[in-house]
């Protein structure tokens, strides 16, 4: 349902700025971000921070796009998403050595502190960079060009650099022991 909630406000989004515009695009999102978050109150589903952050973001920045008819505000919104969520997780690791990365993730998977340290600091200038390059395609390229980066080139993004993070944490795992040669 979490997959669910956070992709469908992005699909919507896609689907009516292709068939209508940016502001029908908008309003569309935060309806449906609105009806999400909603719906998993109602069913007793756990919403995390980030979520509630992401409908803050939407509701704020969709509304001023809405009530301004100024597009800026929708485009600056993953911006400063992403900026956040780099913020979260450099500050706490320059400042008190706490890699949130390794809290996230505790229980699931074991890797040496340094790999923990390169890890959380990779993600971290991943978000920073995202939120640079949103802010340039935003302003250097038209809405649609924006649009199309925001759905697909983020994803894409986000995809490749995943797959480098597994690659780089494949390198600490232990391998499990094969049960057919167990005695």
């Amino acid at each position: 349902m979490k997959l669910f909630a956070d992709w469908l406000p992005l699909v919507a989004f896609f689907v009516l700025y292709k068939a209508i515009d940016i502001y029908a695009a908008t309003a569309g999102a935060i309806v449906i971000s609105l009806l999400m978050i909603g719906l998993m109150r109602w069913r007793g589903l756990a919403i995390d921070k980030m979520q509630w952050i992401s409908l803050g973001l939407i509701v704020v920045f969709g509304g001023a796009t809405l009530f301004l008819q100024d597009e800026r505000f929708i485009k600056a919104k993953p911006s400063l998403l992403y900026m956040l969520f780099g913020l979260v997780l450099i500050l706490p690791h320059l400042f008190k050595r706490i890699y949130l990365i390794e809290k996230l993730m505790a229980g699931r998977i074991e890797l040496p502190a340094h790999a923990w340290r390169r890890l959380n600091m990779a993600w971290a200038l991943f978000f920073l960079a995202m939120a640079a390059l949103n802010a340039w395609v935003a302003s250097a390229f038209s809405t649609d060009i924006w649009v199309d980066f925001k759905v697909f080139g983020t994803l894409g993004l986000t995809l490749a650099f995943v797959v480098a993070q597994a690659l780089y944490m494949g390198r600490f795992m232990k391998a499990e022991p094969d049960e057919s040669s167990k005695p």
